[in-house]
């Protein structure tokens, strides 16, 4: 969707949510006296966000400004303002300005803060099953994601778990497919992961770690000097558009496909409490904003990914594949991972179960579609 007509749904929607009224707390009826001009038998009745400003403090786990997830926070924070006139402001604090990097859930679920940008494997600390929601290995495609999301129990599963913590949230992004990692030595066979000191999170690093991998979290600003120095003899990071930002290519120069985390979502979640206290209009505008989001983040990342890899091509860097036993190794322990969890955690079953469910049959389709298609296209 063109920003052009994003505004204009918003207006329009906007217009449909004055029409039928909003929360008290952020309204005001028009004093027709001192409008002239505005009232009419229709108007009587409209209840609009008059001179009545809003703000909301909302913190990121990313740099200010870093390339795709936070400027796509920056314009989301852009098209929220304009769309309502300037009514609701978001103001938007980078990591450690005003909350730690990874202290943003604890931050929102208290109150102190309004809302925050960031992605739900980093909670799973919380609750395992927060993990699910950011993507399982050999699991869901970005599409398959949105689809099970938006149509399916996924919204409602993940609303259902964060109610606990006060918490409602929305999707704001998805890298998309992530590659498998960069390493400083070949990996010719599952052998050479054993050991392996790798930097790698979420389900895909417990994963990992069934396979004889050594999984260890870094900050971001970490990794590249710990694989300078042998610290770490691997990471993954994302994709090709920002790990070639971080330079590893520099350290670690065998690069490979992944399927560690074939969709990641990641999360626009507000205070509970404090998103019901937002009027009508304005929560529909957030919602068709952090929408517009979640596709445009998509995209861009499907589209810087593809300009890097030519770039990291031209330097010479090849793409390479993780042998067969690797992945069969990687089938089996996912599986355990999962099983495991499921036996030791009820919300983790029941998300589990139902992402299990709704792949089984999109599954069937993508294989007759998409996998098909591609087949052929290469062929």
């Amino acid at each position: 969707m063109k920003r052009r007509d994003f505004l204009a749904t918003a207006a329009a929607t906007t217009a449909a949510g004055l029409l039928s009224g909003c929360n008290e707390s952020n309204r005001q009826a028009i004093d027709y006296s001192k409008h002239p001009g505005k009232k009419s038998v229709a108007d009587k009745n409209v209840n609009v966000n008059y001179n009545k400003k809003v703000k909301i403090n909302l913190a990121t786990s990313w740099p200010a400004h870093f390339p795709i997830m936070g400027t796509g926070v920056d314009e989301f924070a852009q098209n929220v303002k304009r769309a309502s006139g300037g009514s609701l402001e978001i103001k938007i604090h980078a990591k450690n300005t005003l909350i730690p990097a990874l202290a943003v859930f604890d931050a929102t679920s208290s109150g102190q803060i309004d809302a925050f940008h960031s992605g739900p494997y980093y909670w799973k600390g919380k609750n395992s099953a927060f993990s699910l929601f950011s993507g399982i290995p050999f699991g869901m495609t970005a599409e398959e994601i949105n689809s099970w999301m938006l149509y399916g129990n996924g919204m409602k599963l993940w609303r259902k778990l964060y109610a606990r913590y006060n918490l409602h949230p929305l999707m704001g992004g998805n890298t998309n497919i992530q590659m498998g990692g960069w390493f400083r030595k070949p990996i010719r066979s599952l052998a050479d992961m054993q050991g392996l000191k790798m930097r790698i999170p979420g389900l895909g690093g417990e994963t990992f770690a069934k396979m004889g991998v050594n999984p260890i979290l870094l900050p971001a600003g970490e990794i590249y000097t710990s694989l300078e120095r042998g610290v770490i003899d691997a990471t993954e990071w994302v994709g090709p558009a920002l790990d070639m930002k971080m330079g590893f290519y520099k350290v670690a120069p065998y690069y490979y496909s992944g399927w560690h985390e074939p969709g990641s979502i990641l999360e626009l979640t507000f205070n509970k409490p404090r998103w019901a206290k937002l009027g009508s209009e304005h929560q529909a505008i957030i919602e068709m904003a952090s929408s517009q989001m979640n596709l445009n983040m998509t995209s861009q990342f499907h589209y810087e990914n593809t300009k890097a890899l030519t770039l990291l091509k031209e330097k010479g860097i090849k793409i390479y594949n993780f042998p067969d036993d690797v992945n069969a190794a990687g089938k089996k322990a996912v599986r355990e991972v999962l099983g495991e969890l499921s036996a030791k955690n009820p919300d983790f079953k029941e998300v589990s179960d139902d992402i299990k469910s709704f792949l089984s049959e999109a599954e069937v389709y993508s294989k007759a579609s998409l996998h098909h298609y591609l087949n052929i296209r290469e062929g």
